[in-house]
């Protein structure tokens, strides 16, 4: 039986992989095809610990720290999108993942969806909460998300904030939770960006966040999948939570007339880390909707 209590502790044991020459680090559980968890910025496997134990009797549960984030080693590498997409793919060819099912959160789902797109005969489902799933316009927009840029934009030391990616923790995630977080919780977001420079990482993700211009290596990107995502035949399942951060009410509507084989589930008042404040119903939630693809799939 599930322990329904909200954890500080990561109740698994850490394990590194050598990828593209550096280490990648991941937790695991379980046995089966491959779930495959994905974290934003600037959060970490860490994120997933209490939604874990509500799949790990559903099949192999990996959840990696993408390079750069959390225990994952930082490289002296530009932190691309494109460049995790790479260290991503040769995550799952080294660890020979197979027929997986993508759980995927911010900037984790560009990340996984390409994949997911570009390797659909490897893949059971996709599952989502405050994803990037098409190129953001005007209605796309969230306004907390707003707010954020804004103020983001008038800290004139943006670089120095992001580089010393501790203080930038300390300062973003209590703004994407409905609880607050613990000092040991906090601490095992702040650890990773202890080290001076450490916050690279999270500095180019504000650069390549998607404007809607479609001009950009990463609208394209996004536009790409987002266009195989709509006539794709996998089964999906699609988180969301009022007010959210980056979906909206209309990115919710466009899902749900444009994505074949999806379902959609609210998962009540939550901001952008749900998975701190109610990963019960999350896990509950995505426990109940992967057995179902099981027993249509048989």
């Amino acid at each position: 039986m599930v322990n329904t209590r909200i954890s500080e502790k990561q109740p698994y044991p850490s394990k590194f992989i050598e990828v593209c020459g550096s280490k990648m680090h991941y937790v695991e559980a379980g046995q089966g095809d491959a779930i495959l968890f994905l974290h934003g910025v600037p959060t970490s496997c860490y994120l997933w610990r209490n939604i874990i134990p509500y799949l790990e009797s559903l099949g192999h549960c990996i959840a990696p720290d993408l390079i750069g984030f959390g225990y994952s080693d930082k490289p002296n590498i530009t932190y691309s999108v494109f460049d995790h997409i790479k260290y991503l793919e040769t995550l799952i060819e080294t660890l020979d993942l197979k027929n997986i099912t993508f759980i995927m959160h911010g900037w984790g789902s560009v990340i996984g969806l390409d994949y997911a797109m570009r390797h659909e005969q490897n893949c059971k489902g996709l599952v989502f909460y405050e994803a990037f799933l098409r190129t953001l316009n005007g209605n796309d927009i969230s306004l907390p998300l707003q707010e954020q840029l804004l103020a983001l934009q008038n800290i004139e030391n943006l670089s120095e904030l992001v580089m010393n990616g501790s203080a930038f923790v300390d300062k973003i995630i209590p703004q994407h939770v409905m609880r607050q977080l613990t000092e040991e919780e906090m601490q095992n977001y702040r650890k990773p960006f202890m080290q001076e420079g450490a916050g690279k990482p999270i500095l180019q993700y504000f650069k390549e966040l998607p404007k809607g211009d479609g001009k950009s290596k990463i609208d394209k990107l996004i536009a790409d999948y987002s266009n195989k995502l709509s006539r794709s035949p996998l089964p999906k399942l699609m988180l969301y939570s009022v007010p959210g951060f980056i979906t909206t009410i209309a990115s919710i509507m466009w899902a749900k007339d444009h994505l074949p084989n999806l379902e959609i589930v609210d998962i009540g008042e939550e901001l952008h880390l749900a998975q701190e404040s109610n990963p019960r119903l999350i896990g509950e939630t995505i426990s109940a909707w992967l057995q179902g693809i099981e027993h249509v799939k048989v």
